[in-house]
């Protein structure tokens, strides 16, 4: 029996994808809680469907798939906020319509290029077949959004909460605002090989929902957010070699699982919590 549990830790694959997929959790996690208190959640969702035009035009003229998901993506938040200043238009509307016509135009020229790339693998990632110059790229990819996260956490901590009092008190607010578009599009672009262009939206939104409704205080909000994400990440790799599941599937199935529990059980924000406070109060 501890033969068999142990099984998935006696092929280099799984261990390889579980390493991966516990840094690329760790990175989307701290990017959660920001995105999440900016109230950014619909702008990773964005940029990670308008990278699929990047990563096929590069593939096209031989330049690294990485640097053409970054300038896609990069481009279409640059081009939402653009059409948002220039017209009376909210800035999710512009996303919904920028993002669909890039992931569309994505898809008309995938099928018009002879490619040797796998749509699924693009959309859904292929965590186990990573290859160890792609562990390179993600770890050098994520560590670097990683360090500057943490090294400017304060700022752009301030940034997401009151953009109003960053620039009262001299913060470049444009500057942190363009940088953490940047940030969002470096870490779609080191989640692709993982979970691909569709479930890395969990990983970028979810960690942060968890650490929100657990905690108060922003720095154990990243904490938690990340240790969620990881252990997500692990177990998800983990089970669906059992069930011989879509791995980045079953990552983004156990945190959602996660999710739920803090939505019901939460100290403070829980809803059975909340529901027995109203009793109470009815009562008295």
């Amino acid at each position: 029996m501890i033969e068999r549990l142990l099984e998935p830790f006696q092929f280099q694959f799984m261990v390889e994808a579980m390493v991966a997929g516990a840094f690329v959790a760790t990175v989307c996690a701290v990017l959660s809680c920001y995105l999440v208190l900016k109230g950014w959640s619909l702008m990773g969702d964005a940029i990670s469907h308008a990278v699929l035009p990047g990563i096929v035009i590069a593939y096209a003229i031989g330049a690294p798939l990485a640097a053409g998901a970054f300038v896609s993506g990069l481009f279409c938040a640059v081009a939402t906020g653009y059409v948002k200043a220039q017209t009376r238009l909210k800035e999710d509307t512009v996303m919904g319509v920028v993002f669909t016509g890039l992931f569309a135009f994505g898809l008309v020229i995938f099928t018009k290029i002879k490619t040797d790339l796998h749509l699924d693998h693009i959309l859904f990632g292929n965590i186990l077949g990573i290859e160890r110059r792609d562990l390179i790229e993600i770890f050098a990819v994520g560590g670097v959004t990683l360090a500057v996260l943490l090294a400017l956490r304060r700022d752009l901590l301030l940034f997401c909460f009151d953009p109003g009092h960053a620039r009262s008190i001299g913060l470049r607010t444009n500057f942190l605002y363009y940088l953490l578009l940047s940030l969002l599009a470096a870490t779609i672009v080191a989640s692709l090989k993982a979970v691909g262009i569709i479930l890395v939206i969990a990983m970028l939104v979810t960690p942060g929902c968890i650490g929100f409704l657990l905690t108060e205080r922003f720095s154990r909000m990243m904490a938690v957010s990340a240790a969620s994400a990881i252990f997500s990440a692990v177990a998800g790799v983990y089970v669906s070699f059992f069930i011989n599941a879509s791995t980045a599937a079953c990552m983004v199935l156990v945190q959602t699982f996660i999710f739920v529990l803090a939505l019901l059980f939460a100290p403070k924000r829980g809803l059975l919590r909340t529901h027995r406070g109203s009793k109470v109060a009815a009562a008295v």
